[in-house]
């Protein structure tokens, strides 16, 4: 009997859970539309997925809040210095500065709701909150941006022997630009995108010298301008690239030498404080605590005793 019924819940389980997984996995209905051409032209809405409401919903507040032309543009660039190119970024980050403006007093007014301070001091809070969630959108940016900046400064010498080796090797200018940008695009990403643009430039029509301003443009990062600068004064003065890549790619290992024996040079400085403030109280932890101990608990004594 046990036997018979075990094999019944058995045979209805699998029946269960090959019933659901044709209906929600396999769906062979829409396999079949789909070979044979029916229901192709009826167009059904997407669901938003969950983790894009919250996007869509600072878009539409970034469209409700004014703009005005000049803070578009400067927006804009620290934007692309981020690495941040999405057509609704703009949008989005003025919609997450009205959103945090009124998000962050909310939570502060719940936690000083119940306080007995002075109500100066709540507005002040409250003030201070809005503040924060207004421009902490703005700070978020700009440390991204100078991340970045600093990845692209790490990567340019690497990028700059590369190129060095290719044009060397009897590819051009822009064959090297792009097969630097295939050869370092997991090692070193910034630097290969900037690249990739510079090419995608070249391929729309522009000069070479104004996609290399554009680059440099973008990215403000001082090494690679003049970078940019030593390939547009060898492309329009007709001197080797290569051996002027090479020059420049010399002087930045000297500059990147000077640079680091500047940071050790600064060191003993910098440790002085650290030294001050926490290894010095430990060591007279260590050396004077035992004999102020012994000081309170044999010399007071004796003291009390004359």
């Amino acid at each position: 009997m046990m036997l018979i019924v075990s094999f019944i819940i058995f045979v209805a389980v699998a029946v269960a859970v090959g019933l659901i997984g044709l209906r929600l996995w396999v769906r062979p209905k829409e396999a079949m539309e789909r070979v044979t051409g029916v229901g192709v032209s009826e167009i059904e809405e997407s669901s938003v997925h969950p983790s894009l409401v919250f996007r869509d919903m600072l878009k539409r507040l970034g469209t409700v809040m004014p703009q005005s032309p000049k803070d578009v543009t400067v927006m804009q660039r620290r934007l692309i210095r981020a690495g941040i190119r999405n057509p609704n970024a703009l949008t989005i980050l003025y919609g997450s500065k009205l959103f945090f403006a009124v998000f962050l007093p909310l939570v502060m007014s719940f936690f000083i709701l119940g306080s007995e301070s002075d109500p100066s001091n709540k507005f002040m809070l409250l003030a201070a909150s809005a503040g924060l969630g207004f421009f902490s959108p703005n700070e978020y940016v700009n440390l991204k941006a100078r991340k970045r900046q600093k990845q692209i400064r790490r990567a340019l010498p690497n990028a700059l022997d590369l190129m060095v080796v290719c044009m060397e090797s009897g590819l051009g200018l822009d064959q090297a630009i792009l097969q630097v940008a295939k050869e370092l695009e997991h090692a070193h990403p910034e630097i290969c995108e900037e690249y990739a643009m510079v090419n995608l430039e070249l391929k729309a029509g522009k000069r070479r010298a104004e996609a290399l301003r554009n680059m440099a443009e973008r990215s403000a990062v001082d090494d690679l301008k003049k970078l940019v600068a030593v390939l547009i004064q060898a492309d329009r003065f007709g001197t080797g690239i290569a051996q002027s890549l090479r020059a420049h790619a010399d002087y930045m290992r000297v500059q990147a030498r000077q640079t680091a024996e500047e940071k050790a040079a600064k060191l003993g400085v910098k440790l002085v404080f650290p030294i001050f403030f926490c290894i010095l109280p430990s060591l007279f932890v260590v050396t004077v605590g035992p004999m102020m101990v012994k000081l309170f608990r044999e010399l007071l004594p004796m003291m009390r005793n004359l």
